[in-house]
């Protein structure tokens, strides 16, 4: 029974019932910002609007997208969400009608279009993923028990990368995506990082090298390996020269190197799997002095972003922690990398921010 005191703590004025409510029900159906952002990237919304030169009314957008004429006021509905959620912006003239809004690009939305320098449409389908969302509808009874598989084995009986394979290189696509804007940005606000590796790298889990080649065209010196699993590497592309590809099991063996590289792979595993990968690494480079390190691409959940972005990204990396819970992976906080690296028998590491998602991590021998 509620004691009078704890009686007190529930009571509220009818003002701050009224805004608790509507906060509420707000993160309720916020997954319907995912969902239509997911529709309009199938779509090809951003795209549409980028060949109407950058701004579109909502017929537009239909005969562009293939909207059934029928469909006109559901689309509106649609795009209302996507602008209240800042992925598109609007312009209304004075008399408002259905077909009076002209909806522009912004720079989320700039991301989306297929041309742009940084074309990130591949990763939202990787993301607003149902295989994910049904597994991480799961996570209550999940939670109750003491069942050592994934979230994603429970609910669908199969680890995630059975179902990479039979996807139509969805997952694939959105990873190389995803490595192919990084590594743009990374290597000219970190380059110096890549710069300073003597003469050879191995990108560990590298898949079809889109990493290893950035790598090797922007440094020439460096003579770049992508280790990946046989099915893997049986399909990657034979036809750049700057890049090896070898075949084998990260857990068992790691080619030496000088640098070896690890780009969204730690956070698919839990904490003593990653310091059995490090401890390959850790045989596969020469010591600091002769210029071995780890090179680690990942979120580390607390840094990135300064001034008024750090709320909206400490959000960001902690939703995708537990979004990553779905495969038993997680998101590291300082202190966590911190422990798997010494624990792998590393002496000292630097983190660099990149004032975005992912920071880039140096672990040295």
């Amino acid at each position: 029974m509620a004691t009078p005191n704890q009686e007190d703590e529930l009571t509220m004025s009818t003002d701050e019932f009224l805004e608790a409510q509507a906060e509420l029900y707000h993160h309720c159906i916020a997954f319907v910002k995912s969902l239509t952002l997911k529709a309009a990237t199938d779509l090809g919304v951003a795209d549409a609007i980028h060949r109407r030169g950058g701004a579109a009314t909502l017929s537009d957008l239909a005969s562009e997208t293939g909207v059934h004429p029928t469909k006109l006021s559901n689309l509106r509905r649609i795009m209302r969400v996507l602008t209240a959620s800042g992925i598109f912006s609007v312009q209304h003239s004075d008399v408002v009608s259905d077909d009076d809004a002209v909806y522009k690009l912004t720079r989320v939305s700039r991301l989306l279009v297929k041309s742009s320098s940084y074309p990130l449409s591949p990763v939202v389908p990787v993301l607003v993923d149902p295989f994910a969302w049904s597994a991480l509808l799961r996570m209550p009874e999940w939670l109750a028990t003491d069942e050592r598989a994934s979230l994603f084995d429970l609910a669908h009986g199969c680890p995630l990368w059975d179902t990479t394979v039979e996807d139509g290189g969805l997952f694939k696509d959105g990873m190389a995506a995803d490595s192919r804007v990084a590594m743009q940005v990374l290597l000219a606000r970190c380059g110096g990082v890549f710069e300073a590796v003597r003469s050879s790298l191995v990108d560990v889990g590298g898949s079809h090298g889109t990493t290893a080649a950035a790598v090797a065209k922007a440094f020439p010196h460096i003579k770049c390996t992508v280790l990946d699993l046989p099915d893997v590497v049986a399909g990657a592309p034979t036809k750049d020269a700057a890049v090896t590809f070898v075949a084998g099991d990260m857990f068992e063996y790691i080619p030496p190197a000088d640098a070896i590289l690890l780009k969204w792979i730690m956070h698919d595993w839990k904490d003593e799997d990653c310091i059995k990968i490090l401890r390959q690494c850790k045989e596969a480079i020469p010591s600091r002095d002769a210029g071995g390190k780890v090179i680690i691409i990942e979120t580390v959940v607390g840094s990135g972003f300064p001034g008024a972005q750090q709320i909206f990204s400490k959000e960001a990396q902690v939703l995708m922690d537990v979004f990553m819970m779905y495969i038993d992976g997680i998101e590291r906080e300082e202190h966590e990398w911190s422990k798997i690296f010494f624990e792998a028998g590393f002496s000292n590491y630097k983190i660099t921010p990149t004032n975005g998602v992912l920071s880039v991590i140096e672990v040295y021998p």
